[in-house]
């Protein structure tokens, strides 16, 4: 497997992972009418338009098989509130890739990403039914800091957010 920074040509598959990863790995969490009105085309446009944020200094990274194929993908941002921080915006691997290392590394290639540029401090909201999700991020050593409440097709979840202040311990 290997990690790389991803490109605009990557931006067809992200999507695609994008949309199918929401479709198994929420089903049960939101509406499923809002799982099937997720569309490849939004998706596409979602992520090229991250993609080209320089205002928000949005940046993603992918994880490419040994056959070529972008297999799950990172994206992330800087934000600032009393200084930058960065933000592990998404993480989605196709289903065949999850307990193997591949979300692993792509959360180092961004927490590198971010010290390379004077970011010391990380933070990720992940919905707090997702189990699995939650796990993982507290697997890295990922803090608890606040909760809050996101809407998905007129559905209400709470949402938890993890974070960590020294990024050299995930690299």
């Amino acid at each position: 497997m290997k990690i790389r920074k991803a490109s605009e040509r990557d931006i067809k598959e992200i999507a695609k992972i994008y949309v199918d990863s929401w479709r198994t790995t929420y089903d049960g969490l939101v509406p499923r009418t809002f799982l099937n009105e997720l569309s490849y085309e939004m998706s596409q446009h979602k992520w090229q338009s991250f993609y080209d944020d320089q205002a928000n200094e949005t940046f993603m990274y992918v994880a490419v098989d040994e056959m070529g194929k972008v297999v799950g993908f990172a994206a992330a941002q800087c934000m600032l509130h009393d200084k930058r921080e960065g933000e592990l915006y998404a993480l989605y691997l196709l289903d065949q890739c999850q307990g193997k290392g591949v979300g692993r590394s792509l959360v180092k290639a961004v927490a590198a990403h971010f010290i390379q540029n004077d970011v010391s401090s990380m933070f990720v909201w992940v919905m707090k039914n997702n189990r699995a999700g939650r796990g993982f991020y507290q697997s890295l050593k990922g803090a608890y800091t606040r909760g809050r409440q996101s809407k998905f097709g007129g559905y209400v979840v709470e949402d938890e957010a993890y974070k960590w202040d020294d990024l050299s311990l995930l690299t």
